[in-house]
C-alpha cells in the first residue's frame, strides 16, 4: 500500500536487510513514523559543505575536501561554525518501489546544530532515491553552539516512502473538516499554512534568542544546561519583533495543529518572498502529535528561525511556514506521546531538553 510506512513496515525492512546496522537497533530507535539514524566514531572536519553527485561517492569527496579527522569514541566537541561530515551506523538497501527522505531531529533543530543526510551519488540534501544502496553519512554544521558528541547519538532521522503520499489541498481541506488539524480558521495553499504568535494571552515572552558567546551543550545531558547562559528572552508587547540578521530565534506557532494517526507531515518552507528569514530545521511531525488520545489535544509547532541578509519585522499572525501532510501506508502500532519519550507533546513555546525547565 502507498504512503509512508510505519513502524512495523520499518521494522521489516531491517529484517530483510534493507536497513542495515551494526551494533544493531537500539532501544526506541524506531519512531511511530520513521527512524533515528546513529552517528559512527568518526568525524570529518571538511573545508565545505558537500554533495557528492551523480557517479561520485562521499569518500571521494572527502578526499578532496578534508581538513583532519576527529575520534569521537571519548566524546569530542564540533565546534560552531565548522562543518563536519559523519559516517552513519546505518546504511540502505532499498528495494525499486521505496524511497526515503530524512531531516533533523526535533531537539537538533532546536539548537540551531544544522544536520542534513548525505548519501553517494546524491544530487540533494536528505533525499534518498529508490532502490539506493550504500552508506549515508551526516553532515553537521553547528551554527549558534559548539556541541560535544559521542558515537551512537541520534542527531537526524529517516523516513520511507512508498508510492505518492502528499495530500492535495482539496483532500487536506477535506481531512480537516472530518478531523480539525487546526484550532482555527485553516490557511490551506500547499500545505497547511502555520503563523507566528506574537500576541501571547499570559506574558510578554514570544521567543529566545541564542546568545552570540555561549559554552558547549553536551548532547547526551538533558534538563541540565542553563538556558539563560545559552538564550536572550525576546519579549514584545505590540505583536511585532525585528529579526537581527544571522541571529537565531526560537518562536512559536499560533496555531495547535494536529497530526491524526493515519497521517504524517513534514514542515517546509512558506515562500522565499514572504521575507528575509527561514523557518525550516526540524522538519518532521508524527502520527499523533497533537492528538488528544496520545495526550496532545493540540500542539504548538516550534519555530526555528534565522533571519538572512536584512532586519526584517516579523508581525504577529504572519504566515512564516506550511505543514505537508502524507498519508500512512498504515496507522502506526505506537502514536507520537502515546506510551513513548516524546518530548513535545502538548507543547508550546519550549527549547530543546538540554535546558532546565522554567
Amino acid at each position: 500500500m502507498s504512503g509512508v510506512l510505519p513502524d512495523s513496515e520499518i521494522a521489516a525492512l531491517v529484517d530483510a536487510g534493507a536497513l542495515l546496522c551494526e551494533p544493531a537497533l537500539a532501544e526506541g530507535q524506531i519512531q511511530p513514523a520513521s527512524i533515528d539514524l546513529r552517528l559512527g566514531s568518526v568525524a570529518f572536519r571538511v573545508r565545505a559543505s558537500f554533495l557528492a553527485g551523480a557517479g561520485r561517492s562521499v569518500a571521494d569527496r572527502l578526499a578532496d575536501f578534508e581538513m583532519h579527522r576527529i575520534d569521537l569514541s571519548a566524546g569530542a566537541v564540533l565546534e560552531k561554525g565548522c562543518v563536519y561530515v559523519v559516517p552513519l551506523v546505518e546504511r540502505l538497501a532499498l528495494p525499486d518501489d521505496i524511497e526515503a527522505v530524512a531531516n533533523a531531529k526535533s531537539s537538533t533543530g532546536r539548537l540551531d546544530l544544522l544536520t542534513r543526510t548525505i548519501t553517494d551519488g546524491g544530487v540533494e540534501f536528505d533525499r534518498i532515491p529508490k532502490g539506493y544502496t550504500g552508506p549515508l553519512y551526516g553532515e553537521i554544521c553547528p551554527r549558534s553552539f559548539s556541541v560535544l558528541v559521542r558515537p551512537g547519538m541520534r542527531l537526524n532521522q529517516i523516513r520511507f516512502r512508498r508510492g505518492h503520499a502528499v495530500l492535495t489541498d482539496e483532500r487536506l481541506r477535506a481531512l480537516h473538516s472530518e478531523s480539525p488539524l487546526v484550532d482555527r480558521e485553516p490557511v490551506i495553499s500547499e500545505g497547511l499554512g502555520f503563523s507566528v504568535d506574537l500576541q501571547p494571552t499570559d506574558d510578554s515572552l514570544v521567543g529566545y534568542r541564542a546568545k552570540p558567546h555561549s559554552g558547549v551543550i553536551d548532547l547526551d545531558r538533558v534538563g541540565v544546561h542553563d538556558p539563560t547562559a545559552f538564550w536572550e528572552e525576546v519579549r514584545t508587547g505590540t505583536g511585532r519583533i525585528i529579526l537581527d540578521p544571522g541571529a537565531f530565534y526560537i518562536l512559536v506557532s499560533r496555531e495547535a495543529v494536529t497530526i491524526p494517526p493515519t497521517h504524517a507531515a513534514e514542515m517546509a518552507p512558506y515562500l522565499a518572498m514572504v521575507g528575509e528569514f527561514r523557518v525550516h530545521y526540524a522538519g518532521f511531525f508524527d502520527p499523533g502529535f497533537g492528538w488528544a488520545a496520545a495526550g496532545g489535544a493540540g500542539s504548538r509547532g516550534v519555530l526555528e528561525v534565522r533571519c538572512h541578509e536584512a532586519p526584517f519585522a516579523l508581525e504577529h499572525g504572519q504566515i512564516v511556514g506550511r505543514l505537508v501532510y502524507e498519508e500512512m501506508a498504515a496507522p502506526p502500532s505506537v502514536l507520537y506521546g502515546a506510551g513513548i519519550a516524546s518530548n513535545y507533546q502538548g507543547q508550546g513555546l519550549k527549547l530543546s531538553k538540554h535546558f532546565k525547565a522554567g
